[in-house]
């Protein structure tokens, strides 16, 4: 199975989601059956390596960035992804729009999986600059997507 976490330009959200994701996997022993990425929706940080701000965050919490560089989301992704999870309503949008034929349903919000939540989303840290309540928002998220997840590998 694999997780694509998607946010504008790949500097802040999705990396930090990518790598609280990795972790969370390799602790719960599903590492050989779930793989992790993330991407932008734009070009326009391609080739740099997560925001600085965010490797502050992951440091905080000892959790590795494993050098990270930021890339845009291709149609090949679409095709090799079971779910590609945006941050914002504009990722989500953005995301579907530029998904190969058929392949929008693979798109999903980061709170999708989370009850009574799926319409909540990710505000960019990079223009808010609160990057430890972008951490706190995925805390919450992301365990509901790794218990979807064992859910459908089983």
């Amino acid at each position: 199975m694999k997780v694509i976490f998607v946010c504008l330009g790949n500097i802040c959200r999705s990396p930090m989601a990518e790598a609280m994701f990795k972790k969370m996997v390799t602790e719960t022993g599903l590492a050989d059956q779930i793989t992790v990425d993330s991407a932008g929706t734009s070009n326009i940080a391609e080739g740099s390596p997560a925001d600085s701000r965010t490797k502050a965050i992951l440091d905080k919490y000892h959790i590795k960035d494993d050098g990270m560089i930021a890339r845009q989301l291709r149609d090949r992704d679409y095709y090799d992804a079971d779910y590609i999870i945006a941050m914002d309503q504009m990722n989500v949008q953005d995301a579907k729009d530029m998904a190969p034929a058929g392949l929008e349903n693979k798109v999903h919000g980061i709170f999708e999986a989370t009850p009574g939540k799926e319409n909540r989303y990710i505000v960019d840290p990079w223009i808010t600059h609160r990057f430890q309540d972008t951490y706190d928002s995925l805390s919450e998220a992301l365990p509901n997507w790794l218990a979807k997840l064992k859910k459908e590998i089983k």
